[in-house]
């Protein structure tokens, strides 16, 4: 796809979409943010891709050693030998010698002098893209807010001078003096955050405070460090992918279950199996997948609450040839550590699954788990709505699990309500009847066509699922411990 030579890359793809192709060229930008959020990898990311595409550049480091940065660039495999480097940290000649004053430390050096180095070089490079990493010795340098400003409104009528592309670099600790100031002033600002949770990984994400005359994706986007640089995962908006869906009935192999639900859940549908534990919400999810391979689909399957050794041996106990569609690549099965993942790294994934997997049958399981991803109960029916809505649009059958709380009567006990999202709501059971656990399963809710309204019985073995004649000799099997009205039962 060709780019606009009007915008520059950041060098890094999703970011891009989120800026809507890049940044307008030939402007002075913000990138703030608290150590350790991800300013220096990105920073150096937007330099190594202006150096792809032929342009000079000028990483200008007032705060670290040439060889600090070096190191961070080996972190990712990644060589700075395109870039022209200057290194400023350490230009102890500026200040008297008898007063062995540093460039941290001495308040009463002027700040052209410091700044001079950093202007000719750009002229002598001709550079056209340009990071100053950072502004806080700038600011410290200044003394006062006026000096400061004045000094950044003459580096901003430099730049556009000489038509640079510029990142500002600055540090986000505590309530920096100035920081309205430089946002007020560039022409873009990216914040990047960082929080660490008492649990689990730090969590990044980036937002795009402000970037003038474009219509930029707002909101927060979860961000990753990783080894190759940064990586963004944009807020999945699913008004932004639309599309015209055939509803067909998905099949699922037992004839019971798709007699259930009217021929089945229709493709561009959602559908929430709801129960207890071990009722048998995940075997079903995982028949409709082996029933989609077995003609030619692909399906992938999202799992929160079993490694995949277990899920096998799981499917090879109820006689579902999972392992050798697996193999063959029509089942594709991630593991996810909701304490390793963000809510937009997994819609991300989810994503990946339909456009590049062409996954026509995705798998949710469960919910309880996706949960964790999301600690605060809104956004997590926020994000699962845009998530539920844009595989719709996609035509792709999507099947989520929710686990109850308890095991009888008290299972109408979940963590969160998200029966109103799904399309399909299938509820499974336990019931007690002549001495045995047994189980039912009935169809609550299908919005897309008819459905039975009956209560029927559910039985796993290794010879795969079953489902049974409707309970008609049975009152009260929803309750967990139903009465026989009619004629006894199957042993």
């Amino acid at each position: 796809m060709s780019r606009n030579p009007d915008l520059a890359s950041t060098g890094n793809e999703e970011l891009d979409h989120v800026l809507r192709g890049g940044l307008p060229r030939n402007a002075m930008y913000l990138l703030q943010g608290v150590p350790g959020s991800g300013k220096t990898t990105l920073a150096l990311q937007f330099l190594l891709e202006a150096a792809r595409q032929g342009e000079r550049t000028l990483y200008v480091t007032l705060s670290e050693t040439r060889d600090e940065i070096n190191r961070v660039a080996r972190s990712h495999g990644w060589s700075l030998d395109p870039l022209g480097i200057l290194e400023l940290s350490a230009m102890r000649q500026l200040a008297e010698p008898t007063a062995r004053q540093t460039l941290f430390h001495s308040a009463e050096v002027e700040l052209h002098e410091v700044t001079s180095p950093i202007l000719a070089e750009i002229d002598r490079l001709q550079a056209s893209a340009v990071v100053i990493d950072s502004l806080s010795e700038i600011r410290l340098l200044s003394g006062e807010l006026l000096r400061f400003r004045r000094q950044i409104l003459a580096l901003k009528q430099f730049f556009a001078e000489r038509r640079c592309t510029v990142l500002l670099l600055d540090d986000r600790t505590g309530e920096a003096s100035g920081a309205g100031l430089l946002e007020s002033l560039a022409h873009g600002v990216i914040t990047l955050e960082k929080e660490s949770p008492r649990y689990g990984r730090t969590r990044r994400r980036l937002s795009i405070d402000k970037l003038r005359g474009v219509p930029f994706r707002e909101g927060y986007h979860d961000v990753r460090i990783e080894t190759g640089g940064v990586r963004v995962f944009p807020r999945l908006v699913a008004g932004e992918h639309t599309g015209r869906v055939v509803l067909e009935p998905l099949r699922s192999g037992v004839a019971g279950v798709d007699e259930l639900l009217g021929g089945g859940p229709d493709r561009g549908t959602s559908t929430l199996f709801l129960g207890p534990s071990g009722v048998g919400k995940s075997s079903l999810t995982m028949q409709y997948c082996v029933a989609a391979a077995e003609r030619g689909e692909r399906a992938a399957l999202f799992l929160f609450d079993e490694g995949l050794d277990t899920a096998l041996a799981r499917a090879a106990s109820l006689g579902m040839p999972l392992k050798p569609h697996l193999d063959a690549g029509l089942i594709a099965v991630r593991v996810v550590n909701p304490a390793e993942l963000t809510a937009g790294e997994f819609s991300h994934a989810v994503r990946e699954a339909v456009t590049v997997g062409e996954a026509r049958v995705v798998v949710i399981d469960s919910l309880n788990g996706f949960t964790d991803s999301v600690p605060d109960e809104q956004f997590l029916t926020l994000h699962l709505r845009e998530l539920l809505t844009y595989l719709n649009s996609q035509g792709v059958a999507t099947l989520t699990v929710l686990t109850q709380h308890g095991l009888m009567p008290d299972a109408a006990r979940t963590t969160v309500d998200v029966s109103y999202l799904a399309d399909n709501v299938v509820v499974l059971r336990y019931f007690e009847a002549q001495g045995r656990l047994r189980q039912a399963i009935s169809v609550f809710k299908k919005r897309s066509g008819r459905h039975e309204r009956t209560i029927r019985e559910f039985t796993m073995s290794d010879h795969g699922l079953v489902v049974g004649a409707p309970l008609t000799e049975f009152a009260g099997v929803l309750s967990g411990m139903p009465s026989q009205v009619g004629t006894r039962g199957p042993p």
